[in-house]
């Protein structure tokens, strides 16, 4: 083989290991999509989940083939200033399909960052045309300034994966959208004062941040687009910039909450982690791991109060902080990046000139998805609607929108012992049946059992943390039959307060357990004072106590009255 056709073969292994680098990035990019979809189903409640999940599965699925028919053009299709062209289903132009693909999850995202700010609320044929609307123009648009070639691209304009081109395009049309819907019915008092509103499940939305956290190395590293030739020592850097600044941002946000509300937070101390991530996208090519981690301080900051002032300031309803996570730190990553970068940088004697450059780019495209997301926003609200009616809300957007009883039926199933409630007749026997015929005639008696015990029910709401505990205590002194209810409420002294995302959790309901039983030989004083002595902490919370007097009780299977129904048959 001569020199020419091993180099021939070296430049197709070359090609080959940056093609297969990038289309690793865009698969992991797509996978940011489940990454969302957690977070706003976790921070959002229970009755929209089903909601959630549609709207982050059609931002994809919409997008793509709006990207693929008209957004890709617009974006790449020319070196105009403003504009690209039209390359109607396109094969990705000089780039091929890796790019199309590439660039058609970045797209994705950008729409997806919206869903979670207008959530709870939106009716679902309106998100949809939001989504194909700023998959087909406005972010294509803005997109070639930056990425195409565009005005800002010739000004030196440097955003590498997109704090701008991507997360600020979405967190300016979330504010948007947001605003325009209004907030959700109970978030804000007569006065003005945000109440909390609780996410579901810190869980899903934990497991979502997680998930985003990894996906973002393909977000960021592979926005090299290449691997050889040195490449890999880029994508090493970012992967090390891009997991420093999230870190950094995490733990600031965690000590920022802990000093001001007492406590860390763990709903905002995940924003800070995608905070981190958000801001440091912009210039992770171009900033050492020192101005990484002072990218992740900065965005611990500006995501704290970012998102208060956006609630509390604006009295603008974001449930999952997308304003204040992508919009707001996906403008500071890109100014950042003008002081920080060490090629060109404020602080790295590089002169004020990139960072003016950085301060041009990030108002200019404020402006454009300000002012066009607010012509689509009001174009929807006066044809179709954009927000649901009021009954539609309260019931949840899952059975209103989709038919959804419930994201989560089996849950809402009776427990058993073995799993859940069985129909009629399943039920493996136990004991020999007893026909009505044969059972005792379930008569009145009086109140006491058949030893002359009074027959008396003990019911006990209790943290759900001591329920364990305060059945093992009663099974010490006999007591063995329990009814157990998990409920919410609350008592006169409304709560001990808490905090969700900096806002006081106002006197809403509390998760607590019921547990009720009647008793006849044991006296109720050693129930109570068994009771009292589990749950006691001296701090609000510990529960009541409530006592009745029984008329009587039947057992349906033999008809056995009083005290002789309480009794366990073999």
């Amino acid at each position: 083989m001569d020199t020419t056709s091993i180099m021939s073969v070296l430049a197709d292994h070359a090609s080959a290991i940056d093609t297969s680098w990038t289309l690793l990035g865009a698969a992991l990019v797509f996978f940011m999509q489940a990454g969302f979809a957690m977070v706003e189903t976790g921070f959002t409640r229970s009755k929209n989940a089903g909601n959630i999940i549609m709207k982050n599965l059609m931002d994809f699925s919409l997008g793509t083939p709006i990207y693929w028919l008209i957004g890709f053009g617009i974006m790449f299709g020319g070196s105009g200033a403003l504009i690209g062209g039209l390359d109607f289903m396109t094969n990705g132009g000089e780039g091929g399909f890796t790019t199309l693909i590439f660039q058609t999850v970045f797209c994705a995202t950008a729409a997806t960052i919206v869903s979670g700010a207008m959530a709870e609320r939106t009716k679902f044929s309106s998100y949809c045309i939001y989504s194909m609307v700023i998959s087909a123009v406005i972010y294509p648009i803005s997109g070639h300034w930056i990425w195409g070639g565009g005005w800002l691209a010739q000004m030196g304009f440097h955003d590498f994966a997109g704090s701008t081109c991507v997360h600020m395009v979405g967190g300016v049309a979330a504010l948007v959208g947001a605003a325009f819907l209004g907030p959700r019915l109970g978030k804000y008092d007569k006065d003005g004062k945000p109440k909390a509103i609780p996410g579901h499940s810190l869980t899903l939305g934990a497991l979502g941040v997680f998930i985003l956290w990894f996906c973002w190395f393909g977000f960021n590293g592979a926005s090299t687009t290449a691997m050889t030739e040195g490449a890999y020592e880029s994508a090493a850097s970012v992967y090390v910039t891009t997991n420093l600044a999230a870190a950094v941002a995490t733990v600031t946000v965690m000590c920022i909450t802990w000093i001001r509300y007492g406590k860390p937070d763990v709903s905002m101390t995940l924003n800070g982690s995608l905070a981190g991530l958000v801001a440091i996208t912009a210039g992770c090519d171009m900033v050492t791991p020192f101005g990484a981690a002072v990218i992740g301080i900065c965005s611990g900051f500006a995501v704290v109060y970012g998102i208060e002032f956006v609630e509390k300031v604006l009295k603008i309803d974001d449930p999952v902080g997308a304003v204040g996570v992508h919009g707001v730190n996906g403008a500071l990553g890109t100014l950042l990046t003008g002081l920080f970068a060490v090629d060109g940088g404020l602080f790295y004697g590089g002169g004020v000139h990139f960072f003016l450059v950085q301060l041009l780019g990030v108002v200019c495209v404020i402006a454009w998805v300000a002012v066009t997301m607010t012509i689509v926003f009001w174009v929807i609200k006066h044809t179709i609607g954009l927000r649901v009616s009021e009954e539609e809300e309260v019931r949840g957007l899952d059975v209103m929108e989709h038919g959804l009883s419930s994201a989560y039926a089996d849950f809402m199933q009776i427990p058993t012992v073995n799993g859940f409630y069985k129909p009629e007749g399943e039920y493996a026997p136990t004991t020999e049946p007893v026909s009505l015929e044969d059972a005792v005639p379930a008569t009145e008696v009086p109140s006491t059992g058949s030893d002359g015990h009074k027959l008396s029910k003990v019911v006990v709401i209790c943290r759900q943390s001591r329920l364990e505990s305060l059945r093992g205590a009663l099974e010490d002194i006999g007591v063995a039959g329990l009814t157990v209810t998990n409920v919410l409420g609350c008592g006169v002294e409304k709560g001990a307060e808490e905090y969700y995302r900096g806002v006081p959790i106002s006197a809403t309901l509390h998760p607590k357990v019921k547990v009720e039983m009647v008793i006849s030989r044991i006296p109720v004083e050693d129930v109570v004072d068994t009771c009292r002595k589990v749950l006691y902490t001296g701090h609000i919370g510990d529960g009541k106590i409530f006592i009745y007097d029984v008329q009587n009780v039947i057992k349906v299977r033999t008809g056995a009255v009083g005290y002789d129904a309480l009794q366990y048959e073999k």
